[in-house]
C-alpha cells in the first residue's frame, strides 16, 4: 500500500508542477491516470508537498527559484493594493514550492466583504467571484483576476480569498511542520528583502 501511495503522489506532483493542479484535483487526476478506483486512499497533502519538492529538485532545479521569487514579487504587489483588508498569502507561493504554473492564493479579512470588490473595480481589475470551501470547509467567495507578470512574460492567476474580518484568528495557524500557514504583508516584505541580490 506504501507504494501505490508514493506512485499516486510522484503522478500528483507533476500534475501539480507542470499543469499547475491543486492538490485535491492532482490527486482525483492522478488516480484517474492510474486507474484507480476513486475510494483509493491517497496521499496527505504533507505527502504530496514532499513529492512536489522532490520533482521540483529532479525537473525544475534551474527555473523554479526565478519562478517563484517573480510570483512572489507580483504577490507582493497585490498585498500592497488590498492593503487595507489585511491581507495574507498563502498556498505554494507562500510555501516555496510554486512554479511559473501555479496561481497566487491571498486571504483577505474585511469588515465588508463587497468592498474588497469595490476596490478591484477601483483599480480597474476585471475579475470573477466565485464561491469555493475555505477554512474549516465553510464556504468563501473569490475574486480572480489574472495579472501580468512582466518577469514571467505571462498573465497569472490572483485568487483573492475573502474572509470576514473576525476569521483573521485562524489565519496564524502552524502546520505539522511548524511552519505558519501562511504570511501577512510584513512576513512577505522581509522575506522579499531577505531574497533581494
Amino acid at each position: 500500500m506504501e507504494t501505490v501511495q508514493r506512485e499516486i503522489a510522484a503522478v500528483a506532483a507533476r500534475l501539480v508542477v507542470d499543469e499547475g493542479l491543486d492538490y485535491g484535483a492532482a490527486k482525483r487526476h492522478a488516480l484517474k491516470q492510474m486507474g484507480l478506483p476513486a475510494r483509493t486512499a491517497v496521499p496527505r497533502n504533507e505527502e504530496l508537498e514532499d513529492a512536489v519538492r522532490e520533482h521540483i529538485a529532479v525537473f525544475c532545479a534551474d527555473t523554479q527559484a526565478v519562478e517563484l521569487l517573480a510570483l512572489r514579487r507580483l504577490a507582493l504587489q497585490w498585498m500592497v493594493r488590498m492593503a487595507r483588508f489585511r491581507p495574507y498569502l498563502t498556498g505554494a507561493v507562500w510555501l516555496g514550492t510554486a512554479t511559473r504554473q501555479s496561481d497566487i492564493r491571498i486571504e483577505l479579512y474585511c469588515d465588508d466583504p463587497k468592498s474588497a470588490e469595490l476596490t478591484l473595480l477601483d483599480l480597474g481589475a476585471h475579475f470573477e467571484a466565485r464561491t469555493v470551501k475555505g477554512l474549516a470547509g465553510a464556504p468563501v467567495d473569490v475574486l480572480s483576476v489574472h495579472s501580468f507578470c512582466r518577469e514571467l512574460d505571462e498573465d497569472v492567476g490572483v485568487h483573492l480569498l475573502v474572509y470576514d474580518r473576525d476569521d483573521i484568528r485562524g489565519a496564524r495557524r502552524m502546520d505539522g511542520k511548524d511552519r505558519l500557514l501562511r504570511a501577512d504583508l510584513d512576513v512577505v516584505r522581509r522575506l522579499m528583502h531577505d531574497s533581494a541580490p
